[in-house]
């Protein structure tokens, strides 16, 4: 592929490139000497579960990859017991090296759904970290002064606020930076969020007198309630691990405000189809239902193929169109003859706690055998086969033990 054609595939879905320029030499170099690019992206595993969001700039490392460059997976087990400080307004808890491998495993099986595994190296911190002295973190820290780390907005706005800022916080861009170099990175990847801390990897690589890394940043993918940055401690995310009934579901909960933005960053298709979709969307004799359709079938494709994605798609009608109730739904089995409707929600997993029991009951967003339930207070008569559902999603039949 020419290095014109090259460059359009990466650019798409992309907020920035620093610098364009840098990128056209690398590729270029690279279509000369036959030396694939390394395209570096740090992962922080504080949880084991990823979601839609995380796999922007995961999905334009497979670009790379596609391209026949290198992609290489930094695990930070040494940042991750930090946290990455930016955005935050206090410090994250801290992680034990244990919980780290544990999630950083489950990390890269579902990085692996979009990843060519054999073009993808994983590097641990650990390898270059774990030999240190503390003379050679003080040299680390002798590169940067404490006016360029105040400029990061997070550092500034909590020093400003009079909230704490610790020193090993400050600490984070440095370590992150100081990746770049061990791998020899040709380009990091990260969301725009993370500007701060990958241009540090630039400055780092130019005092190590090695060439400078290009950054390219993703947009950050907005959450399905289509206003805070996805995340699963909102609960406004659609995981990986999501059933193609559950992906299919959620992306069809989402206002018709962000749809274009889905399609951007979490989609495969090329800029010109989703201009066409953009078109489609601006005409009021389109319904934006249709076109929300074929963007849920697309993810769920993504992840599972087109058979699921269609059985998702027909799951979907049967129990939201046609208020049908779905073919699979969990089971329950009780020997009870009554049962506090708070109780039997938590029992049946229908809710995780009783306060949230509460909630779905006051917003009535309970209903048994299609009959809504608004008090907390009332005892409910245990019949075989009745059907719970809680919101749109959540279903549970009742099985009575004789």
């Amino acid at each position: 592929m020419s290095v014109e054609k090259a460059l359009q595939k990466i650019k798409s879905g992309v907020e920035e490139i620093i610098t364009e320029q840098d990128l056209i030499d690398k590729l270029k170099h690279s279509e000369e000497t036959g030396k694939p690019l390394r395209i570096k992206y740090g992962i922080d595993p504080t949880n084991p579960d990823v979601h839609i969001g995380h796999l922007v700039p995961i999905r334009k490392m497979r670009d790379f990859q596609d391209l026949g460059h290198i992609g290489v997976i930094i695990i930070g087990d040494f940042t991750a017991q930090i946290g990455d400080p930016t955005g935050r307004d206090e410090m994250r808890p801290h992680l034990s090296a244990e919980q780290v491998k544990t999630n950083a495993e489950t990390f890269m099986d579902q990085l692996y759904i979009i990843l060519d595994k054999d073009r993808t190296e994983v590097r641990w911190q650990t390898e270059w970290f774990g030999k240190m002295y503390i003379a050679d973190v003080m040299k680390l820290m002798s590169k940067f002064t404490l006016a360029q780390f105040m400029a990061h907005e997070t550092f500034r706005k909590r020093y400003e606020q009079g909230k704490p800022l610790f020193m090993h916080e400050i600490m984070y861009p440095i370590l992150q930076a100081y990746d770049s170099v061990v791998v020899k990175a040709d380009v990091e990847l990260g969301a725009t969020e993370q500007k701060f801390n990958i241009l540090t990897g630039r400055d780092m690589q130019r005092y190590f007198n090695i060439p400078q890394q290009v950054v390219i940043l993703s947009p950050i993918l907005l959450g399905t309630d289509g206003i805070e940055k996805m995340s699963k401690s909102l609960n406004n995310y659609i995981a990986v691990y999501d059933s193609p009934k559950d992906k299919y579901g959620k992306v069809m909960s989402i206002p018709d405000s962000i749809i274009i933005n889905y399609f951007k960053y979490a989609t495969n298709l090329d800029a010109k189809e989703i201009s066409k979709i953009e078109k489609q969307l601006s005409n009021d004799n389109v319904n934006p239902k249709i076109i929300k359709q074929r963007l849920a079938r697309e993810i769920v494709k993504l992840y599972h193929g087109e058979m699921p994605a269609k059985e998702a798609e027909q799951e979907f009608e049967k129990v939201f169109s046609k208020s049908q109730i779905p073919s699979d739904i969990p089971e329950f089995k009780t020997d009870k003859d009554k049962e506090w409707i708070i109780r039997l929600l938590t029992k049946t997993k229908l809710v995780t706690s009783a306060s949230e029991a509460r909630r779905m009951l006051k917003q009535g967003a309970v209903s048994i055998d299609g009959e809504k339930i608004n008090s907390t207070d009332i005892d409910i008569d245990i019949k075989n086969g009745m059907v719970i559902k809680v919101g749109k999603r959540r279903f549970c039949k009742i099985v009575k033990s004789i």
